[in-house]
């Protein structure tokens, strides 16, 4: 297993993040304990959950889990979504974020979360009270370091300069879905990412399972999986390129004689700037399969094939500036 540091911060995460919104929803609290035991004798120190996954469970079943083991661990959660009925049990405001950290806390019977995560927008509450909260609890040290998820470049980048500015914790991490089929953040979020030096933690690397090998070109549906049952299947953010990415991945993961499951989350992982992806599962079959997609490399002929099937076209400003540099070297002589 490899391990890389989170952006610019000093700490280092396993390239496979062991993702549980199966803990509670598909993996009962035995099964979730034999993957977090598989996962940490792959090597794997960084564990992704959420306060809303499995109304609680999968913070409770992860917490039990890494009992004894809490040391090595990375810890990352979220908060945002309801778990209540009240008017501030949802969202980013400093009463939200205080009962939040609180409660997740408890679920997972641990004194401070490695990564905290602002799980997607709230367009209802400022920035900067969302910023002060979190600076504070890193300061309780109930947290070590903060980061957001779903995020527009143009947010992330407004939050980073009010950080900056007002001397708050930054964001040290970003969580965007990315994978073969959906490779929306490669325009703009994944260069701002590297030029503000945050690490990229990817979720649905696998597409909700589309790229596991369980699928075929035109298919939408498997049965027993996310599709049928219409739970956390992201089919409508699919590049129009999707079963012709799915067609040429089936072929080289049989070329290499891997799993399609293992070379696709190997293509996200050499992609550059991701420092993890969130891999999870409902059984510890799948599990040990996309363990395998750890301490290897894609060889320059497979990941240029992919790379090409799946690239997105060019968009306004890129599709016209695109060459500007080669235009402004040829003016010169």
């Amino acid at each position: 297993m490899e391990y890389r540091r989170m952006g610019r911060t000093g700490l280092k995460v396993s390239e496979i993040c062991l993702g549980t919104m199966t803990f509670g929803h598909g993996a009962e609290e035995s099964e979730s304990q034999r993957m977090v035991d598989m996962a940490v004798d792959a090597g794997v120190n960084f564990f992704d959950t959420a306060d809303s996954y499995g109304d609680g469970e999968s913070e409770r079943f992860l917490g039990k889990a890494l009992q004894g083991k809490r040391r090595d661990a990375v810890v990352a959660t979220k908060f945002f979504n309801p778990m209540g009925r009240g008017p501030n049990d949802s969202g980013m405001s400093r009463v939200r974020i205080i009962n939040a950290i609180e409660d997740s806390l408890s679920r997972l019977q641990m004194d401070h979360v490695d990564l905290y995560y602002i799980h997607h927008v709230d367009v209802q509450t400022p920035l900067e009270e969302m910023l002060r909260a979190l600076d504070d609890l890193v300061h309780q040290g109930k947290v070590r370091y903060i980061a957001c998820s779903n995020f527009e470049a143009w947010r992330l980048s407004e939050a980073m300069w009010i950080s900056n500015s007002l001397k708050l914790a930054r964001f040290e991490c970003y969580q965007p879905q990315y994978s073969l089929v959906v490779r929306d953040i490669e325009q703009e979020l994944i260069p701002l990412c590297q030029l503000k030096g945050l690490g990229v933690v990817v979720w649905s690397p696998l597409a909700g399972g589309f790229l596991s090998g369980k699928y075929r070109p035109g298919e939408r549906q498997a049965r027993g999986s996310r599709s049928e049952e219409g739970w956390a299947y992201p089919q409508s953010y699919f590049a129009d390129t999707a079963d012709s990415t799915l067609e040429t991945l089936l072929e080289v993961s049989g070329e290499l004689g891997k799993s399609p499951a293992q070379v696709a989350l190997r293509w996200a992982l050499d992609q550059p700037a991701i420092t993890s992806v969130i891999a999870g599962a409902r059984t510890e079959e799948h599990l040990a399969d996309n363990l395998k997609a750890g301490g290897w490399r894609l060889d320059s002929m497979a990941k240029s094939q992919l790379d090409e099937v799946s690239h997105l076209t060019d968009r306004y400003p890129e599709s016209m500036e695109k060459g500007m540099d080669e235009r402004r070297n040829g003016a010169v002589g």
